[in-house]
């Protein structure tokens, strides 16, 4: 697992399986660096993943985070080697291994920062799970993406909140069940992606989000997060009204609601706008 001393550097080796760097500005990326597998991960991976996605919740100073990889694919989920050990397995060990991926799963869908999945290639299996736990997630127009844990007598559980949030339930009905690849141009029309761009547009398209996410509030991007999260799918209630009118009086009179209102009022840059 990534250890105290290689976060305090900010920049991990670049041989290892993943590169974690924040700059400047507080912009971490997370980068799967195995393309001779295409970014396949395993046990030891998960853990590592988690173990950054966690720092990265806790770390104040990052502001943004990308999710990215090195090769001609974002990711072909899960490696054939780990595959192999899990065929082998007692159900008790099964569990184990299974409680791992979805705790990684639930923390990266729950950082407390805007999350951006930067996706080549291919994004096969649990990738998709990967892509639909970030706020949002550019990709390339070639790229393809499957579900295709049926072809192998297995089920897509572990990622099936995030993917079913993020597409709806009568698409996953289609392809959690044929495991067709289907394109970019698709993932776009079905949710998964926030927009499909030439892959020379990628970089540029993402700082152009991250710009924007650099000129927002952090405290007030959180909350909104969180907001999304304890509204959705829940009906329009008297208790409702009352949680969002509370929430909106309290972001108000907080420091940085006030910081942001007179930042506003008085025509200069909110103290979290770098220059």
């Amino acid at each position: 697992m990534v250890s105290l001393e290689c976060r305090d550097e900010n920049v991990m080796n670049s041989t290892d399986k993943v590169l974690f760097d924040i700059d400047k500005r507080g912009v971490a990326t997370v980068t799967l660096n195995q393309p001779d597998i295409h970014n396949a991960f395993d046990d030891k991976l998960i853990a590592q993943l988690t173990d950054i996605f966690t720092h990265i919740d806790q770390n104040s100073n990052i502001r943004v985070m990308v999710l990215a990889s090195t090769g001609k694919s974002f990711s072909a989920g899960a490696d054939l080697n780990w595959m192999r050990r899990m065929a082998t397995y007692s159900y008790e060990q099964n569990l184990a291994d299974a409680n791992a991926l979805a705790s990684m799963f639930q923390i990266l869908n729950s950082i407390d920062k805007p999350t951006i999945a930067r996706v080549q290639g291919a994004a096969f299996g649990g990738a998709v799970g990967l892509v639909a736990c970030c706020d949002m997630a550019i990709a390339s127009k070639l790229s393809k993406f499957c579900l295709s844990e049926v072809k192998l007598g297995l089920i897509p559980a572990t990622i099936s909140p995030y993917v079913i949030d993020a597409i709806g339930a009568r698409v996953a009905r289609r392809y959690f069940t044929t495991a067709e690849v289907f394109s970019a141009r698709r993932a776009r029309r079905l949710g998964l992606l926030s927009e499909a761009v030439v892959e020379e547009e990628l970089d540029s398209t993402i700082d152009n989000l991250i710009e924007h996410l650099l000129k927002n509030s952090p405290a007030a991007i959180l909350e909104a997060k969180k907001l999304i999260l304890e509204i959705q799918n829940k009906p329009i209630s008297e208790d409702m009204i009352a949680m969002t009118s509370d929430k909106i009086a309290k972001i108000r009179v907080s420091e940085q609601g006030q910081e942001g209102l007179n930042a506003f009022l008085q025509k200069r840059r909110a103290n979290w706008v770098m220059e």
